[in-house]
């Protein structure tokens, strides 16, 4: 007799502003309303829900990978055991008890079911939540669209076999009411993720070869002409274009190395302008081909930003996943994904970008000379600059002279501050001409590191506030990050460039295993 056939478990399916009660009823419910938990359909994954209060309703959920080797399986369940805990009660308290999912589907067609494999692993995550005071109260495997609990032991009771899951014209009464409620999973982890592959033959050779072209001289490229770059390409596809050439694209991609040219990618978020710019992030991605498939880093996080602000937060935190494999260091995916991991919606982010954004756009304004004081055009793109002519500021400027610098020029030459986001691709390490403290492969700049005075491109700093550090004593999961609480948010929509930045949590869960 399985654990769930007596009781029942109420899940909130939804975002946290608007969560719609969804009643679980026993292990086949439960096997059914795993892609709607987390907006996909996990691969090789395991999955804890946290069940809280005497009407054990749904506290914190988490996934991790699914260790290959046996030998990590018991530092894995003491891993995910403690997240668990932590995380749940940095939000209302610690869990009663716990349901348990592990997700594999066998490796070919005639394969056996991997349920007897998993059950050493199942009996580790066991252990370690009974350690912590945490019953489980049922544990499953899930496999080729057929389920097996782990805790029934009673003979003749489940199928060897397995049981379907419920799928298609007629789902249980558990999954009718969450698709009722409009929640469609996506589809499997597995598909997300090789949608946003490089493209293959014949295209990635024209676009490898301007990769080359473009890697020698990507740092002498400033900062004003990458982010004209970037506005002009993004103008185009919300124009309804749907790629660039390849020289464009291999010159957007170096250029979105630098920090604050991403940045001004977080921006194009309004309503109108999410469509076009997951398009262009997503063809970006797709064209950073072999080697330089690191410099997909940048645009594959700007896609989930993008994702996240539209709702479609199964993508979001899929694309993080898969970015911080790619770069485990790249501090604006780890801030955005322990944000969605911690129950935060981007609200409060959204205030900080559009503020950040109508300061920018303001001082501009402010400080466009008369159109018979203008000054003539700037070169284009890839031109050489020269010098400014008498109170003319130099190329892509947009302020006077004040101080000895030109307010809102970037001093690309002097403080590039740039964050590659491209660890494995040669092209993609900092070039010598970005001064200031040189960044490591992989990681972004310092974020801390000061701007020169005056720097017009500021950036929208998507950062936790202070104080929102680890638990004490708990080694989170690499991605889901603990530390982030409400207190931030609001932090954020106080403060006057986005929200600060706290890096102890970054720092305190380097080297664990990636969640999401």
């Amino acid at each position: 007799m399985n654990a769930m056939n007596n009781e029942h478990v109420i899940l909130s399916l939804g975002p946290a502003s608007e969560q719609r009660p969804v009643v679980m009823r026993g292990p086949a419910d439960m096997a059914e309303l795993l892609p709607y938990l987390l907006g996909f359909y996990p691969d090789d994954s395991i999955v804890a829900v946290g069940l809280q209060g005497p009407d054990l309703h749904q506290g914190g959920v988490i996934r991790a990978d699914l260790p290959v080797s046996p030998a990590e399986w018991p530092a894995a369940a003491e891993e995910t055991a403690a997240l668990l805990v932590a995380l749940s009660e940095r939000h209302g308290g610690r869990p009663l008890q716990v349901l348990l999912y592990l997700c594999q589907d066998p490796g070919t067609a005639h394969a056996p079911p991997p349920v007897e494999d998993l059950r050493p692993l199942a009996d580790h995550l066991r252990a370690a939540f009974g350690r912590r005071g945490v019953a489980v109260k049922e544990s499953l495997c899930v496999s080729d669209d057929r389920w097996w609990s782990f805790l029934c032991r009673r003979e003749g009771c489940c199928d060897p076999a397995g049981t379907p899951v419920r799928r298609g014209p007629d789902p249980g009464p558990a999954a009718a009411a969450a698709t009722v409620a409009g929640l469609v999973p996506r589809g499997s982890r597995k598909a997300i993720v090789a949608g946003l592959a490089p493209v293959g033959p014949p295209e990635d050779g024209a676009q490898r070869e301007a990769l080359v072209r473009a890697e020698p001289v990507a740092g002498a490229v400033s900062r004003e002409e990458g982010l004209e770059l970037l506005e002009q390409a993004f103008a185009e596809f919300a124009a309804g274009a749907r790629e660039l050439d390849e020289e464009r694209t291999a010159r957007l991609l170096f250029a979105l190395r630098d920090r604050l040219t991403r940045d001004r990618g977080v921006e194009y978020v309004r309503p109108a302008e999410l469509a076009p710019a997951e398009r262009l992030w997503r063809f970006l991605a797709r064209r950073a081909v072999p080697p330089y498939e690191g410099c997909a880093v940048a645009p594959l996080t700007l896609l989930a930003w993008s994702s996240w602000v539209a709702g479609d937060t199964a993508t979001a935190r899929v694309v993080l996943g898969h970015v911080l494999r790619l770069s485990p260091d790249y501090l604006l995916a780890e801030l955005l994904y322990e944000s969605m991991n911690d129950g935060m919606t981007p609200g409060a982010l959204l205030v900080a970008v559009e503020a950040q954004r109508r300061r920018r756009e303001e001082r501009a304004a402010a400080v466009r000379p008369e159109p018979e004081a203008e000054a003539e055009p700037g070169p284009a793109m890839g031109g050489e600059s020269g010098p400014p002519g008498p109170g003319q500021a130099p190329a892509g400027g947009r302020r006077r002279r004040r101080g000895g610098r030109w307010k809102g020029v970037s001093t690309a030459s002097a403080r590039a501050d740039r964050g590659s986001g491209c660890p494995a691709s040669p092209g993609c390490q900092d070039s010598p001409t970005s001064a200031g403290s040189p960044s490591s492969p992989g990681r972004p700049s310092d974020p801390g590191e000061p701007r020169p005075e005056g720097s017009g491109s500021e950036p929208v700093a998507l950062l936790p506030a202070p104080g929102c550090g680890p638990t004490p004593g708990v080694r989170p999961t690499r991605g889901v990050r603990l530390g982030r609480v409400g207190a931030c948010a609001s932090a954020a929509a106080r403060s006057g460039t986005g929200l600060h930045r706290c890096r102890g949590s970054r720092r305190a869960a380097r080297g664990a295993r990636r969640a999401d």
